[in-house]
């Protein structure tokens, strides 16, 4: 399978795929899906939703072969967050 090259700027990459979840799918999804991965076709406004963000992505490039794909995580602000978030004793 060819691999998507990116038709946009990082910037309006960033800005459309997080216009469209806002917008267009935030106020449609469910407690239930608290932090499973949203991947959203910035061009189409097409998305899948699944604990797996592999998964999520085939299903959306299943029907949309030259998707520009865009991840989101359920009720973060982040899809991926690196590093440990220890509360560290201040004595």
């Amino acid at each position: 399978m060819a691999v998507s090259q990116p038709r946009y700027s990082k910037e309006e990459f960033a800005r459309r795929g997080d216009d469209i979840y806002e917008h267009d799918i935030r106020p449609h999804v469910k407690a239930g899906h608290e932090g499973k991965f949203v991947v959203i076709d910035i061009e189409t406004g097409a998305y899948e939703i699944d604990a797996d963000e592999v998964v999520a992505s085939d299903q959306l490039l299943a029907r949309h072969p030259d998707a520009q794909i865009w991840l989101a995580r359920v009720g973060s602000r982040y899809a991926r967050r690196f590093g440990t978030n220890v509360q560290q004793d201040v004595t």
